[in-house]
């Protein structure tokens, strides 16, 4: 599944009619966010403020804002497209992201912020040696981060570059800078709050306009869900094949076990992503960040049941040709039928509705990026500037303004690697992103809140393992090379034959963790241990 980057819009839909309205409803958002994040950031006066927000958002506050960080642009473009083509096995990803969050509510948010204070390094750095572990996990953070945030920096070039019909090389690399400049401002001035409610924002826009959709495409069918999936499986061309398992993952072993390495990436990686663990830290108390993830399992549960109503609507609607004729994997359904159920690319409601859901698409890819940006720059001025360069003698004044001078950094890059990668497909930088943050991140987090012989040894075994390993096996999948759709199709050196790494790189970094623990010579300091312990299940000493 592509994120945004794979969106293009046909000419048929007759977008430069609608630009005037496409344009005047991303400003109203743009200066609406900015608006905000001033706002925010005159309240900002420590490191507490500027990575956690003061720790004063209410459970539904976070709730909203991690469903904002994690409702990406393949979650609304790439699902609804994914149903659109290939019916149930399209809305198996749904089920993915999904049941993910209850990894994170049994597993992480309480220990996490009973345990931490800004990032996954403070929770490693507890019962080892600091310096390492903190290298390690701000490494991994960072990688994990720029990756997700390459691919959503390449997707705004290029949803926004067609919208406005900008087909230049240099207009596309200048929007590309322009989301990158934003995005900066975003973080360097509003830091954690200010970020917080520019995703509060955007899920309450992404959640009114998916609902909106839904309720036409039902008006349409007269609430009736079995004619719409009949029609939709009709108008597919794979009859009943289309409402069954195998259309995408049944055909060859080998997609068989791609499904089930996506999923095992999927499911595992939310509760590693950096720019989630960080949002646990924004409330008061252990509690409200259980109660944050209960509402985030609600609003996102809510948000995955309407995709249903996007994708098989497209299918009913629009013919796979008309669905794959601008991007073959379908990224554009969920534009598409905006149009069509307003009236059609000539009628005043389906310019509407294309403007608004185009204007969702990209706050969706801003309020993204600006919490990758956070949690990457957070991790860097914390764990690696205070921790291992100053030894922890830095001062809370120069710790933020380590992370603001981060953040431009990190924005520079991204803005740097979204203008050489616009053109590119970049599934294999989502699977990274996804794949690294299961294999290097949770496997350490888990094993240093629930296993007392756990050492910096095998610590800094699982990351670097978990983390190479994934990347490795990426650059040499068919994701890179050796398809049509991959990043370089015209070569061919895809040895390892699954696109996602989950199935291997997985298991290697638990493994490598266990093993590393074992071999290590350093003895693990089991007093430190339950105190961790002690700390992560009841808060106490909980910053």
């Amino acid at each position: 599944m592509t994120e945004a980057a794979g969106i293009q819009l046909a000419a048929n839909t007759d977008a430069s009619e609608h630009r005037p309205l496409i344009i005047t409803l991303f400003a109203l958002f743009v200066v609406a966010t900015l608006v905000i994040t001033v706002w925010a950031g005159r309240q900002t006066k420590n490191a507490a403020d500027f990575y956690a927000g003061g720790r004063q958002f209410t459970a539904f506050q976070n709730g909203l804002a991690v469903s904002g960080d994690y409702m990406s642009a393949a979650s609304f473009l790439g699902i609804a497209g994914a149903i659109a083509l290939f019916g149930y096995d399209g809305f198996l990803y749904s089920i993915g992201f999904l049941v993910a969050w209850l990894v994170a509510l049994l597993l992480v948010a309480e220990p996490l912020r009973n345990s931490g204070r800004y990032t996954m390094g403070d929770v490693l750095a507890y019962r080892m040696r600091q310096r390492p572990v903190r290298t390690a996990a701000g490494a991994s953070t960072i990688v994990v981060s720029i990756f997700y945030l390459l691919a959503q920096m390449a997707g705004a070039g290029v949803l926004v570059s067609l919208l406005l019909g900008i087909t230049s090389d240099a207009g596309k690399v200048l929007i590309v800078a322009l989301v990158g400049i934003l995005m900066i401002v975003y973080v360097t001035i509003g830091g954690m709050k200010g970020t917080t409610w520019v995703q509060m924002v955007k899920a309450v826009l992404l959640i009114a306009g998916t609902l909106l959709i839904t309720v036409l495409v039902l008006v349409k069918f007269n609430f009736n869900v079995s004619d719409l999936l009949g029609t939709a499986a009709e108008n597919s061309g794979k009859g009943a094949a289309f409402l069954e398992p195998g259309l995408k993952y049944g055909l060859t072993e080998t997609s068989k076990l791609d499904f089930i390495s996506l999923g095992i990436a999927l499911v595992l990686g939310t509760a590693g992503l950096p720019h989630i663990l960080i949002r646990f830290y924004t409330v008061p108390t252990a509690k409200a960040a259980r109660k944050s993830v209960n509402w985030a399992i609600g609003i996102i549960g809510g948000f995955y049941l309407m995709t249903i109503a996007l994708g098989f609507g497209a299918a009913a609607l629009l013919t796979p040709e008309e669905i794959t004729s601008s991007n073959a994997a379908g990224n554009t359904a969920a534009p598409l039928l905006a149009m069509e159920i307003g009236g059609g690319g000539d009628s005043t409601g389906g310019a509407i509705l294309l403007a608004v859901i185009s204007a969702v698409a990209f706050a969706t890819i801003l309020a993204v990026v600006a919490g990758l940006t956070l949690a990457s720059s957070s991790s860097f001025a914390h764990d690696i500037y205070a921790n291992v360069i100053r030894r922890g003698k830095a001062t809370e004044k120069e710790e933020v303004r380590a992370a603001r001078l981060a953040t431009i950094a990190i924005g520079i890059v991204s803005i740097g690697l979204g203008a050489l990668a616009r053109d590119l497909n970049v599934a294999g930088l989502v699977a990274l992103a996804f794949a690294v943050a299961a294999s290097a991140n949770l496997p350490t987090l888990l094993y240093s809140l629930f296993w007392k012989r756990f050492t910096t040894t095998g610590a800094l075994w699982s990351i670097y393992g978990g983390l190479s390993s994934s990347v490795l096996l990426v650059l040499f999948s068919p994701v890179v090379s050796s398809k049509p759709s991959s990043m370089f199709p015209d070569a061919d050196f895809a040895l390892f034959p699954l696109e996602n790494p989950g199935l291997i790189s997985i298991p290697l970094g638990f493994l490598l963790g266990w093993l590393g623990s074992l071999l290590s010579k350093e003895e693990p300091d089991l007093k430190k241990y339950a105190e961790l312990e002690v700390k992560s299940l009841t808060g106490t000493g909980a910053h």
